[in-house]
């Protein structure tokens, strides 16, 4: 059934649903509230003075309408609540002039100025609700309301009541689960709190159990293979080559370096995910197992998000290699066609050992003449299907993953369970704690003072401008010309300030980070542009204006741009809310412990601060939240996948038919 065939559905409709991922049946009914809004109905004498409440009353009088200035109106009508008549006053509600009608009970919610004999309301329900009411809340758009969003969901399930269920029978009798249509119908018309939380359990169970199964089909498949590029490296030879490098290695990193080693040497194709805390050395560990795979005579390819941080990849890559007869090129979205075609040429005839590029990487004319290994860099950024068509250039390439998003251990090898994972916790040598305070903007002053010494001793200072919430698309652009207005003040012109953006061209980018790099300017002011792997020595001072706007990953991504040398660094997190989780920030520099406290202190929220569109989205399973539901969970996708009923379930079939192998 297609979403025209529901009543109240039309072109303009499905527009609007589009634009809130919505295409389908399915994608409806499992459009999940965000919350639920539940009411305490008070008796109008029992309230007080300037009190918010809500209440039962009934229209005593035809509602006026006031205008005054450009999209803005107040409507006005006497309602009788509690035997008490009122005055009734809400702003910009002029739409509901004609509904509602004298004699008709409704409901308020607002403000009683007792003193006045006004009620100012917030919100008029146009029907009477009592304290068992539980009403769903959506992400919604401008272009669609939540009301109608309800009314979509509810034709839909009165004529469609047939949904697959993906918990096995046998498991659904195990926990007496209620069906998926019942499921589906409390969790969009919540009957009453102990159904509502049932349903939700079922269908957060539904959603683990499905990601597990992918999770553990994929780790049997990729367990099965023995295909792999079986190499002859010895340790003395990549000894050597530690041995050249100008810095020595933490024992994490070469812990990982022995575990590349030997899935390399293995014939069993590697699929690891080295996992390390920002600044943490993770990229020189890739470097390391290209040059072993260099010396069996293959090519590699290392996959980046940003064209900044691939071309700070290769420059890093011709630096450490250098005394090596190793070539490597790079291939960007910005470089003209007929530079991409010079490389794809000598790529196809082997004359490159070593490939380094963004997205430019994945077209179907970019040819290996003998792939062994890919590397991708800040893996969840990147979607399955994306990293796949990379692997399927080259007969089974062994993989690495890079992620500087530090979880728990325990977490990581549930979530990454179809990947072997080394963990980078040690930062490296000589490296000194970042030093982070928390300031309001009244002592604004002393920030300032410590920035103009640090630029005094000739370092250079990251300023981050707020969050920005709302829809303007040029309001991160606004904000950083306004911080830069500002600092340009404080410092009297006399500093260079550049500024970065997502506004800004490739070319313009590169300009700017170059200009940062070689010292030309002194501060730059960015949005969360610089959160990943900007890699700046001289940079001693990090400022994050409203900080208690950031998830404590992203500060701790942030704050990871500074302290990338001997130099004492410092972190100042502005903010007048300030909140009890930034403390962690002030307390620690390990991010693998302020990730712990970010799962103990926030109750629901993505994995990775912002919602990724790669593997780890789910709808209304929450990682932190539903731990030990996804550990029950990948407890009984273990059962089931040696067991009869999956081998003739076909709703399972499907899904391994669907699934992204590594070949």
């Amino acid at each position: 059934m297609d979403l025209q065939n529901i009543k109240g559905i039309g072109d303009k409709t499905i527009k609007s649903l589009n634009k809130l991922n919505i295409y389908n049946i399915d994608d409806l009914v499992n459009y999940y509230p965000f919350r639920y809004q539940t009411y305490n109905i008070k008796k109008l004498s029992s309230v007080s003075n300037n009190e918010n409440c809500t209440i039962i009353a009934t229209v005593e009088s035809n509602p006026q309408v006031f205008y005054f200035k450009k999209n803005f109106n107040r409507l006005s009508f006497k309602a009788l609540s509690d035997n008490l008549l009122i005055n009734v006053t809400i702003f910009n509600r002029a739409f509901l002039k004609n509904n509602i009608k004298i004699g008709e009970e409704i409901t308020l919610i607002g403000k009683f100025e007792k003193l006045k004999n006004n009620f100012v309301a917030s919100d008029i329900k146009l029907d009477k609700i009592d304290n068992n009411t539980i009403e769903p809340i959506y992400h919604v758009n401008k272009d669609i309301k939540n009301k109608t969003l309800i009314k979509l969901i509810d034709n839909t399930l009165a004529i469609n009541k047939e949904y697959d269920d993906y918990i096995p029978s046998e498991i659904n009798d195990k926990y007496g689960f209620v069906s998926k249509y019942e499921a589906l119908q409390e969790i969009h018309n919540p009957s009453n709190i102990k159904e509502l939380k049932q349903s939700k359990l079922r269908l957060i169970y539904e959603e683990l159990f499905i990601f597990m199964f992918k999770i553990m089909i994929i780790k049997k498949r990729n367990d099965s293979i023995s295909l792999g590029i079986r190499r002859n490296v010895s340790q003395t030879q990549v000894n050597e080559y530690i041995k050249s490098l100008p810095f020595s290695l933490t024992d994490d990193q070469l812990n990982a370096v022995n575990d590349c080693l030997n899935d390399l040497n293995s014939d069993k194709r590697m699929n690891r995910l080295i996992l390390g805390d920002v600044g943490s050395g993770k990229t020189i560990v890739a470097i390391i197992a290209m040059v072993i795979n260099y010396y069996s005579n293959y090519q590699s390819a290392m996959l980046a998000p940003t064209e900044i941080l691939a071309k700070q990849h290769y420059k890093n890559i011709l630096n450490l290699t250098k005394n090596l007869n190793i070539s490597c090129e790079l291939i960007v979205g910005s470089m003209s066609v007929r530079e991409k075609n010079n490389i794809k040429k000598r790529l196809e005839n082997g004359e490159i050992d070593i490939i380094v590029g963004t997205h430019a990487l994945l077209t179907d004319d970019v040819i290996f003449k003998d792939l062994g290994l890919v590397v991708t860099d800040e893996q969840h950024r990147f979607g399955v299907n994306q990293r796949t068509s990379l692997q399927n250039k080259g007969k089974l390439p062994d993989i690495i993953y890079l992620s500087a998003t530090p979880i728990p251990r325990t977490y990581a090898l549930t979530i990454y369970g179809d990947m072997d994972t080394s963990m980078i916790k040690q930062k490296p040598n000589g490296r000194k704690d970042i030093i982070t305070k928390i300031k309001k903007n009244s002592e604004l002053k002393d920030v300032l003072y410590h920035m103009l010494e640090e630029i005094k001793n000739n370092h250079q200072i990251y300023v981050v401008s707020s969050l920005i919430t709302n829809e303007d698309d040029n309001s991160d652009l606004k904000d950083v010309m306004l911080l830069k207005e500002k600092m340009d003040i404080a410092f009297n012109n006399k500093v260079n300030i550049g500024i970065l953006h997502g506004k800004l061209k490739n070319n313009e980018k590169e300009a700017i980070m170059n200009d940062f790099k070689n010292g030309i300017i002194k501060i730059l002011i960015c949005t969360t542009i610089v959160e990943v792997g900007v890699d700046v020595k001289n940079a001693t001072m990090m400022v994050i204006f409203d900080a208690d706007r950031f998830g404590l990953a992203t500060l701790h991504q942030l704050r990871g741009r500074v302290g990338r040398n001997d130099l004492q660094s410092y972190c100042y997190l502005i903010c007048d809310k300030e909140k009890e989780r930034l403390n962690v920030m002030c307390e620690s520099n390990d991010g693998f412990y302020i990730s712990q406290k970010d799962f103990e202190i926030r109750g629901e929220g993505d994995l990775f601060g912002t919602k990724q569109s790669g593997d780890m989205s789910f709808k209304i399973a929450d990682i932190k939240r539903d731990y030990k539901i996804l550990l029950q969970a990948k407890e009984d996708v273990i059962k089931f996948i040696d067991s009869n009923e999956f081998r003739y379930n076909n709703l399972y079939r499907r899904i391994v038919n669907n699934i992204d192998f590594l070949n």
